[in-house]
C-alpha cells in the first residue's frame, strides 16, 4: 500500500507538472480533448480509488468515488450547484460518470484544491468509504491537496453534455511521460520501451473490448430479466385462468349431472317433450360453453408450453451468461496480472532511465573534463609550436652562422690556394730561370769539355757548380713529411681515420687524403707515374705545357 501511494503521488506530481507546463506553453483555454488534461483526470481518479471500499451489487463488487465526493456538498455549501448539476446531467447513468462530471465542473470553478482539502480534513467521515492505508487517509492525501493548488492557474472550458463519461476506460498513458529528449537512451532501451508500450496498448484494447462486451452482456441480462419477469407474470396469469376455467368446467359438469337427475325424476311428472326441449337447449348451451372453455384451455396450455420453453431458453441463456461472466472474470484477473507485470517492467524501465540519466551526467562531466584537458593540450601545443618556431629560428640562425663560417673557411682556403698558386707560379718562373741557367751551364760545360782550354773550362765549371747549387737550394724546401706529424689533410683539412687514410705526395712530400691525391704523373726522380696532390698536379701540368710551348 505504501509503494502504491508513493507511485500514485509521483504520477500525480508528474501529470500536474506536464499539464501546467503544456497549458502555459500553449497560452490558451484548455478543452476536454487535450491529452495531458485527460491523463490528469485519469490519475486523479486512480488516486481517489486507492483503498476504496467495495460495495456488493447484482453484477459484482463495485467501487465508486461518488460517495466521498458527495461529502463535499455537506462540508462546502458553495459546491451544491456542481453536485446537483452532476446528478441532473442527461446521459449519465452511473455513479462513476457523475463523479467524473463533478471533477470536470470543480476544475472549471478552480476549486478542486479547496474541495479536496475540506474532505481530507474530515478523516472520520472518509473512513466509512476507505480502508486503512488508503491514500486519502494518509499523509500523501495532504500532499495531493497541496499539489492541486497549482491547478488554479489553468483556464478550462469543458463540454460535459456530449461526452460519454460512464464508459470511459481510466488507463494511464505512460508514453506522455516517458518521452524525455534530454535522456538519450540506447537502441536496446528504445526497443524494450516500444515493446512494453505495444503490450500496454494491446492490453488497453483488450480491456476496452472486454468492458464493451461486459456492458453488452449486462444490457442483455437486464433485458432477459425483464422479459423473464414478464413471462413469469403471464405464466402465473395463464395458470390462474386455467384453474378458473377448470373450476367453471367442474361446476358446469355438476350442474349438468344435477339437471340430468332432476330431469329423470321429473320425467314422469312433467311433460317429457317440454323438458326434453329445455334439456336440449340447456345441453346445447352447455356444450357451446364447454367448447369455448375447451378451446381457451387448449390455447392457454399451448401458451403455457411456449412460455415454459422460453423459460428454459432463458435459463440456458442465463447459465451461458454466468459461464461467460466467469470467463470474463478470469480474463480480467489474467489481464490484471499482466498489468501488474507491466507495471513492474515500467518500474524497472524507470530505474534504468534514472541510471542512464546518472550515467549521462557522469559522461557529460567526463566530457567536460576531457574538453578542459583538450583545451590545456591545445594551449600546450600552441606553446610547443611557438617553442618549435623559436628553435627553428635558432637553428636557421645557427645554420646560417655555420654556413658563414664554412664560407669563411672556404674563402680562406681559396685565398690559401691562390697564395700557393702564386708561390708555385713564382717557383715555376724561378725553375724556368734555373732551367735556362742549367741549359746555359750545359752548353758551357759542353763547350768546356769539348774545347780543351783549361783556364776557360775551370771558370765555366765554377759557374755550373754555382747554378747547380742554387737549384739544389731551391728544392731543399720540399721535405718528406712524417706520418706522425700529420693529423688532417693539408688541402681539405679533414681528420684522418680508418676509412680516410694518409697518402704522401711524391712531389712536395706533404700528406693528403685519397680524394685530394688521386692524380698520378711521371716525375724526373721516378721512372713510372706516381701519386701527386691536386696542387702539384696542376702546377706540373702548367709547367709541362709552358716547357712544351
Amino acid at each position: 500500500m505504501a509503494i502504491e501511494r508513493s507511485n500514485l503521488l509521483s504520477m500525480l506530481k508528474l501529470s500536474i507538472k506536464v499539464l501546467i507546463q503544456s497549458s502555459l506553453s500553449l497560452g490558451r483555454t484548455l478543452d476536454s480533448e487535450f491529452p495531458p488534461l485527460q491523463q490528469f483526470f485519469v490519475v486523479l481518479e486512480h488516486c481517489l480509488k486507492h483503498g476504496l471500499k467495495s460495495k456488493k451489487s447484482f453484477i459484482g463488487l463495485n467501487k465508486s468515488i461518488w460517495g466521498p465526493l458527495e461529502l463535499v456538498e455537506k462540508l462546502c455549501p458553495e459546491s451544491v450547484n456542481i453536485a446537483t448539476s452532476a446528478r441532473d446531467l442527461p446521459g449519465i447513468k452511473t455513479s462513476l460518470g457523475r463523479a467524473r462530471a463533478w471533477l470536470h465542473l470543480a476544475l472549471m470553478q478552480k476549486k478542486v484544491a479547496d474541495y479536496m482539502k475540506a474532505v481530507l480534513d474530515r478523516k472520520d467521515l472518509l473512513s466509512e468509504f476507505y480502508d486503512s492505508g488508503a491514500l486519502m487517509l494518509e499523509e500523501e492525501g495532504a500532499v495531493m491537496g497541496g499539489l492541486l493548488v497549482g491547478l488554479n492557474v489553468i483556464d478550462a472550458n469543458l463540454c460535459i453534455k456530449g461526452e460519454d463519461l460512464d464508459s470511459q476506460v481510466g488507463v494511464i498513458d505512460f508514453s506522455l511521460y516517458l518521452k524525455d529528449p534530454a535522456n538519450a537512451e540506447t537502441p536496446k532501451d528504445d526497443t524494450k520501451m516500444t515493446a512494453i508500450l505495444d503490450q500496454k496498448h494491446y492490453i488497453e484494447e483488450l480491456n476496452r473490448h472486454l468492458s464493451g462486451t461486459v456492458s453488452d452482456l449486462q444490457a442483455k441480462m437486464d433485458s432477459l430479466e425483464k422479459t423473464n419477469s414478464k413471462l413469469v407474470e403471464e405464466l402465473t396469469a395463464a395458470t390462474d385462468r386455467i384453474n378458473s376455467l377448470r373450476e367453471e368446467q367442474e361446476h358446469l359438469r355438476k350442474e349438468n349431472e344435477s339437471i340430468l337427475q332432476s330431469s329423470q325424476k321429473k320425467e314422469e311428472v312433467r311433460d317429457s317433450q317440454v323438458e326434453l326441449e329445455t334439456y336440449k337447449q340447456t345441453r346445447q348451451g352447455l356444450d357451446e360453453m364447454y367448447n369455448v372453455v375447451w378451446k381457451q384451455y387448449k390455447e392457454e396450455k399451448h401458451i403455457r408450453q411456449e412460455l415454459e420453453r422460453e423459460l428454459e431458453l432463458q435459463v440456458g441463456l442465463k447459465q451461458e451468461m454466468e459461464v461467460a461472466m466467469k470467463l470474463l472474470e478470469k480474463d480480467t484477473h489474467e489481464k490484471q496480472d499482466t498489468l501488474a507485470a507491466l507495471r513492474l517492467q515500467l518500474d524497472q524501465v524507470k530505474t534504468l532511465n534514472v541510471q542512464m540519466f546518472h550515467k549521462a551526467q557522469d559522461s557529460k562531466r567526463e566530457a567536460e573534463k576531457k574538453q578542459a584537458q583538450a583545451v590545456q593540450l591545445e594551449q600546450k601545443m600552441n606553446e610547443m609550436e611557438k617553442a618549435m618556431m623559436e628553435l627553428e629560428q635558432r637553428y636557421v640562425f645557427a645554420h646560417v652562422q655555420g654556413l658563414e663560417t664554412e664560407l669563411r673557411a672556404e674563402r680562406e682556403q681559396r685565398q690559401n690556394l691562390q697564395k700557393a698558386l702564386q708561390r708555385e707560379q713564382d717557383n715555376s718562373t724561378e725553375l724556368r730561370t734555373q732551367l735556362q741557367q742549367l741549359q746555359g751551364l750545359h752548353t758551357v760545360s759542353a763547350a768546356c769539355l769539348g774545347l780543351g782550354h783549361p783556364a776557360l773550362d775551370v771558370a765555366k765549371f765554377h759557374i755550373f757548380i754555382k747554378a747547380l747549387f742554387s737549384v739544389c737550394c731551391s728544392h731543399q724546401g720540399h721535405a718528406w713529411l712524417k706520418d706522425d706529424e700529420a693529423t688532417q689533410c693539408k688541402q681539405c683539412q679533414k681528420e684522418f681515420s680508418i676509412s680516410r687514410r694518409k697518402h704522401h705526395c711524391r712531389n712536395c712530400g706533404d700528406i693528403y687524403c685519397n680524394s685530394c691525391s688521386s692524380n698520378e704523373l711521371a716525375l724526373p726522380s721516378y721512372p713510372r707515374p706516381v701519386r701527386v696532390c691536386d696542387v702539384c698536379h696542376s702546377l706540373l701540368l702548367q709547367r709541362s705545357s709552358s716547357t712544351g710551348s
